[in-house]
């Protein structure tokens, strides 16, 4: 399994580690892990899966990062004014 780089990192706000940035899809799932349980809902497990799909080659970065981007925006981890999409 190859780590699939996003084309631009992705900076997240997460509760136990404060701002993190994420640049592939391995990193994605890495964090992911650290999300709040009440973040993890449809949007996450389709994350999850779109990333682990890229690790496997069967998604490309772009399809991974956009589906990252939709999970952290609706569970409202992604900082904002910066460009994430």
């Amino acid at each position: 399994m190859k780590d699939v780089p996003f084309s631009e990192p992705i900076t997240l706000k997460l509760q136990s580690v404060g701002e993190r940035k994420v640049a592939s899809s391995w990193e994605a799932i890495e964090c992911m892990q650290q999300w709040p349980d009440r973040a993890r809902g449809r949007s996450w497990r389709a994350a999850y899966r779109a990333c682990r799909d890229a690790l496997d080659g069967w998604r490309t970065a772009r399809e991974a990062r956009t589906a990252f981007v939709k999970a952290a925006r609706t569970a409202g981890l992604l900082v904002t004014g910066r460009k994430s999409t």
